[in-house]
């Protein structure tokens, strides 16, 4: 065999030997995995299932309850007025072209056919219109005088057969009967005369129209503003039925436009509004800013990731990838448990992404983990003391972040706890802190401390807007809602309720007419009359008798008596339209009423109840709690860090950081003149879990003259500003103000962490030599720290 054939031979022998081993090896790797990778494995399935099985789960609605304080008494008298009146209506208003063009005929059934459309929807509890009304007026006036009619001929004829049975002449009988007739008429006339509108009552009789609706000077009467607000408009309410989701609402304003839409009503304009219409739109909002905002967000801190040169470029968007899991098993939570995600979601995914993110970082830069964990649980408890808001959206917010920070850094130790090897760490030098003369430290910490206490002291006083428009602002629906206010008077209904044994006694009817001339006498420019008994039951008079009530509300169509009267007569509503701009004002106008309104009958008890006093209430609450709030979830990340830290120092200047930076953020606001918001009452719960962790990190990386935990800390704050900066996209301005003070937040957090470090620390101890690459005096032996400190 020639030479050349031999050496081939040999070496396609070794390359096939070495194929051959490195196949049994792979084989044998694939046959026989590592109880490591079984895990991984198991994880990873688990994971991905509970991911996706929550997901296909989650739900998110901005339903009413969301806004108002759960479980509180005052929503308790909100939710029983409802159910026995309905909700707040859809309101449909119609300009005419003309003054009273809307109740003539050709306007006036078109309006009635739309009216008994919307009666039809499902989740309708009742509907007022004009059309409605003024039919059944018409309908139930046919049917007592009919009566009446029956009743004066057959007291006629009994007295005329009385007469003549006592033998009486037939002129005698007649004379009887006459008599008769005019003591029926005594007792009756007059209530007939004021309470019936002269004419045929039918919807075609134009006098009979106009004598119902506009009183002598031409314009509408009290009792019918509500569905005839000026001489030019009609309004049709579309009362829900209580307790309706945030679909069932979409459904049911979506269901009124179409029925809107398709009457095609002569009118100069039509346009639907109402509280029920605007929580809708918010709704509508929110599903739709959820995957915008988040697609920029994530867009954003990824390029600030990848752009930054702090790690090798391949592991540069891990941390994005981390955090977008732990948003994933975050939401997923809440649909596992069944629970709705409301307006918090939008601000969630950007605050989650900003601030989840900082944790793999922390890892991949080789900081202590005792230290990361601490941090981790620290920031964890300052967004869950969230959970004490009165309002659920604000608890769901304050749970999504407790929950949503776990899971980032749990994420983040899965893929990048092992870090990447690190140069041994250098002894401090000049430019890791400068080192400040104690005038200077002196100096510097009195500037810092008077803003937080110019801030703090200013908390108490700093305005709270927490009403639903200002939460909405922003919206089409807020506009249109200000429009129909210009034309009604009122955006919201203000009620006053009575309860007892007979709402129809003398005694509870008098005193309806009392409550009713205070509150008009002392807010008439403030409440706007919709409907009462005195309004419904002008013509009784003064004084009347339990009959004449009885025959007076008797007059009513019962579709009429029902709205002030509930079915089991213990229970009358005098309702009043009022403004839902300033809850200040709201909030003074109850107490004042609960002041000035006369004293029950015994026996009955009255309430100040509605959706404004609800969200009064909420108000309230909000703003008796806004010490608290801000204080808890800095007092709560202090005391984790206290018993988690192996150095008590770092916890106390954490905690004096988030005081700084809270007490400088509220300054600023004060000075500002910018209201506080639900979410931004605890801004101090936001501020302490960022300004904690910078204090933290950045006295680890002094002591280990780190430059690269320093650079995470930077770092950090550039892809937070980025990611709470997005939500100015956003179309809501509550969310809009809520990323610019978060922003504005975590430079406060930042200025302050540093400041806090720079001004209290000494020069920085050498480094353990012994200690590994990327370790710190806080993982070394105790005696090896103590004799640092030395």
């Amino acid at each position: 065999m020639p030479r050349g054939d031999g050496r081939l031979r040999r070496t396609v022998t070794r390359v096939w030997s070495a194929m051959a081993r490195a196949g049994h090896r792979g084989w044998t790797e694939v046959r026989h995995p590592t109880r490591r990778s079984l895990a991984a494995a198991a994880l990873a399935l688990v994971g991905t299932a509970f991911l996706l099985g929550g997901l296909a789960q989650l739900r998110v609605q901005t339903n009413l309850e969301s806004f108002l304080p759960d479980g509180d008494p005052a929503l308790a008298q909100y939710d029983d007025v409802a159910r026995s009146f309905g909700g707040d209506p859809v309101v449909v208003l119609v300009r005419s072209k003309a003054p009273g063009q809307q109740l003539d005929t050709a306007h006036l059934l078109p309006l009635l056919g739309l009216e008994g459309q919307l009666a039809k929807l499902p989740d309708v509890a009742t509907v007022y219109g004009p059309g409605t009304t003024l039919n059944q007026i018409a309908g139930q006036t046919q049917l007592l005088l009919a009566e009446l009619s029956g009743r004066r001929d057959g007291i006629r004829a009994e007295a005329v057969d009385t007469a003549k049975k006592r033998g009486e002449s037939q002129a005698k009988a007649d004379q009887a009967g006459q008599a008769a007739l005019e003591q029926f008429d005594l007792r009756y006339g007059k209530l007939l005369v004021q309470a019936l509108p002269s004419g045929l009552p039918t919807l075609r009789n134009a006098d009979f129209v106009k004598s119902v609706v506009y009183g002598t000077q031409g314009n509408p009467k009290a009792q019918w503003r509500f569905i005839v607000p000026t001489n030019d408009s009609v309004a049709i309410l579309v009362r829900p039925r209580q307790g309706l989701d945030e679909t069932s609402t979409r459904v049911l304003v979506q269901g009124v436009r179409e029925k809107v839409d398709g009457a095609k009503l002569d009118a100069a304009e039509v346009r639907v509004s109402g509280v029920p219409v605007i929580v809708s739109s918010l709704g509508d909002q929110v599903r739709g800013e959820i995957p915008l905002l988040g697609g920029i967000a994530v867009l954003g801190v990824s390029a600030c990731f990848f752009l930054v040169p702090w790690t090798r470029r391949r592991r540069r968007l891990l941390p994005v990838v981390t955090t977008l899991i732990a948003i994933g098993l975050t939401l997923a939570a809440f649909g596992w448990l069944d629970r709705p995600v409301s307006l918090g979601v939008v601000a969630f995914l950007s605050v989650l992404l900003g601030i989840g993110s900082y944790y793999p970082t922390y890892f991949a830069q080789r900081a202590s983990r005792r230290v990361v964990v601490v941090v981790v649980a620290a920031s964890a408890a300052s967004f869950a003391t969230l959970t004490l808001s009165p309002l659920p959206f604000v608890r769901d917010l304050g749970f999504a972040m407790a929950l949503g920070v776990l899971l980032s850094a749990g994420t983040g130790f899965l893929l990048l706890g092992r870090g990447e090897a690190a140069s041994a760490p250098r002894p401090a030098v000049a430019d890791a802190v400068a080192q400040p003369s104690r005038r200077v430290r002196f100096a510097v910490a009195a500037i810092a401390l008077v803003a937080a206490g110019v801030g703090w002291a200013a908390l108490p006083q700093l305005k709270i807007e927490g009403s639903l428009d200002n939460l909405a602002a922003g919206l089409p629906a807020v506009d249109d809602a200000r429009g129909v206010e210009a034309v009604m008077g009122s955006s919201g209904e203000l009620d006053v309720v009575l309860r007892g044994d007979n709402v129809l006694s003398p005694a509870a009817v008098a005193w309806s007419q009392q409550a009713q001339n205070v509150a008009v006498a002392r807010h008439g420019d403030q409440m706007r009359p919709v409907v009462s008994p005195p309004g419904l039951l002008p013509f009784l008079g003064p004084s009347p008798t339990a009959e004449q009530i009885i025959a007076g509300v008797r007059l009513l169509p019962p579709y009429l008596a029902s709205a002030v009267f509930r079915e089991d007569n213990k229970v009358a509503l005098l309702s009043y339209g009022v403004k839902l701009e300033d809850v200040g004002q709201l909030q003074a106008l109850r107490d004042d009423l609960r002041t000035v309104l006369p004293s029950p009958p015994p026996g009955y008890t009255v309430e100040v109840t509605g959706l404004p006093m609800a969200a009064v209430r909420g108000n309230e609450l909000l703003s008796g709690g806004r010490v608290l709030s801000n204080t808890a979830g800095i007092a709560v990340a202090g005391l984790v860090l206290l018993i988690g830290l192996r150095r008590r120092g770092d916890a106390v200047r954490a905690a004096l950081a988030a005081v700084l930076a809270t007490g400088a953020g509220l300054c600023l606001l004060w000075l500002a003149g910018i209201a506080l918001s639900p979410i931004t009452v605890a801004l101090g719960s936001l501020t302490a879990a960022v300004g904690c962790e910078f204090t933290v990190v950045l006295s680890h990386a002094v002591r280990e003259g780190s430059r690269r935990l320093r650079r995470s800390v930077l770092l950090a704050t550039a892809t937070s500003m980025i990611g709470y900066l997005v939500l100015l996209a956003s179309g809501l301005a509550a969310i809009r103000e809520f990323g610019v003070l978060l922003a504005a937040s975590v430079l406060l957090a930042l200025a302050s962490a540093w400041c806090v470090v720079w001004a209290t620390s000494g020069r920085p101890p050498r480094p353990n030599p012994g200690a590994e690459p990327g370790t710190t005096e806080s993982d070394a032996p105790r005696e090896t720290m103590v004799g640092a400190h030395r």
